[in-house]
């Protein structure tokens, strides 16, 4: 039987063909959001990984899915690019809006508590809210700017109104590898977000929180950069 991947693909296509495959490359610590550009080759060349072992594992799982008929999410390559988009707002977003300040406040009293001890903690407070105002401010701007533009461009395509959405990507994908080296710092500086032996709930509820707020955000990235603005530049509607 023919292998689905062997590894010259571009990773953001390969999660956009398969979601399944966020699951290992989070493992492989392989960037899929913005890093999805690259070869998957490349990728597992410069962190050292087998990328036959990588290939077939990604192979592995494609037919296992395959086999059980697995139930597909929404294919967001050809789903209409406004349910598109109130898709991102719906779970990303407001996913965003919701946990950022909760996170926030969790972090502050583990600082105020644990900080004397744990010196690193100082840092990944100040980059967390580094990362917020950037992330606050990138929602607005595809809220109220470019989000309402790719819509009209949607039921009135042309080629005008295409340039128009088109100037507005750079800067958001600009935030999002902004964004992305924030949240490769955290995880670097808390040792991958491991916790001391004296973790109270605070502190592990925060770690936890981030843990999950970097999923979300490599999804949230992935979306946009490797299947929404494709399809904007290249006029899939």
């Amino acid at each position: 039987m023919s292998q689905r991947f062997n590894g010259e693909e571009r990773i953001g296509d390969i999660v956009a063909d398969f979601p399944g495959a966020s699951r290992l490359f989070k493992e492989a610590k392989i960037d899929f959001c913005c890093g999805g550009d690259r070869k998957l080759s490349e990728a597992a060349g410069g962190q050292g990984l087998s990328l036959d072992e990588l290939t077939s594992r990604l192979n592995a799982s494609y037919a296992e899915a395959a086999a059980r008929n697995e139930a597909v999410e929404t294919d967001w390559k050809t789903a209409p690019i406004p349910d598109f988009i109130d898709h991102i707002v719906e779970r990303h977003h407001d996913y965003l809006k919701k946990e950022l300040p909760h996170i926030g406040e969790l972090l502050t009293k583990v600082l105020r508590v644990h900080g004397a001890g744990h010196p690193e903690l100082a840092l990944l407070h100040r980059r967390f809210h580094q990362m917020k105002i950037e992330l606050d401010q990138h929602l607005i701007a595809e809220e109220e700017t470019l989000f309402p533009l790719l819509k009209r461009y949607a039921a009135e395509p042309g080629e005008e109104a295409r340039e128009k959405a088109v100037a507005g990507l750079d800067d958001l994908e600009k935030d999002h590898s902004v964004v992305g080296d924030y949240l490769k710092e955290m995880r670097e500086k808390s040792d991958g977000y491991a916790l001391p032996p004296e973790a109270c709930r605070t502190y592990t509820l925060a770690f936890g929180k981030l843990v999950e707020l970097e999923a979300d955000l490599f999804e949230h990235i992935h979306l946009e950069n490797n299947v929404l603005f494709p399809r904007i530049e290249q006029a899939r509607l």
